[in-house]
């Protein structure tokens, strides 16, 4: 493994809120300040807990991610604000995080049975990874994006 998963804290949010995405990507994927304000408004209500991590390859921010959840259900396990930096696209370090997020959400989640994370339809690369890492799908929009879902997680 190439990358690792530590949680975003008081310590490191400002390396967040650093992370850029190439202009033609800005409109794809939810800024890291946009996902780390969820925390505190629960814009999907008040069960849903979320869970933001930044992706390091080493002691460097590579990434951020977020996984939002109801333990209550079996199918509340949500990946979502999800990117790499410019300046390190391509070197896997998305593939690599995706597989590590997935298999924390299953080892922290007995309940989990499918996880879910939405795409939107102009979004090939994105399209393209979740499906090589299982992810179907569904025809469910939400918004201007589609539901993707990974069962038996």
């Amino acid at each position: 493994m190439t990358i690792h998963l530590k949680p975003v804290t008081r310590d490191n949010w400002e390396d967040a809120l650093e992370l850029k995405l190439k202009s033609a990507q800005i409109h794809l994927v939810p800024s890291p300040a946009v996902s780390l304000a969820k925390i505190g408004i629960k814009p999907d209500g008040d069960s849903i807990e979320y869970l933001p991590f930044g992706i390091y390859h080493a002691a460097k921010m590579v990434g951020f991610i977020m996984h939002a959840r109801d333990e209550a259900t079996a199918n509340m396990y949500w990946i979502n604000g999800f990117l790499i930096d410019s300046e390190h696209q391509g070197k896997g370090y998305g593939r690599d995080a995706l597989a590590e997020m997935i298999r924390w959400i299953k080892e922290h989640n007995p309940n989990c049975r499918e996880i879910r994370l939405t795409v939107r339809m102009d979004n090939e690369g994105a399209r393209k990874l979740y499906g090589k890492m299982g992810f179907q799908a569904t025809g469910v929009m939400y918004g201007d994006e589609e539901v993707w879902v990974l069962e038996n997680a």
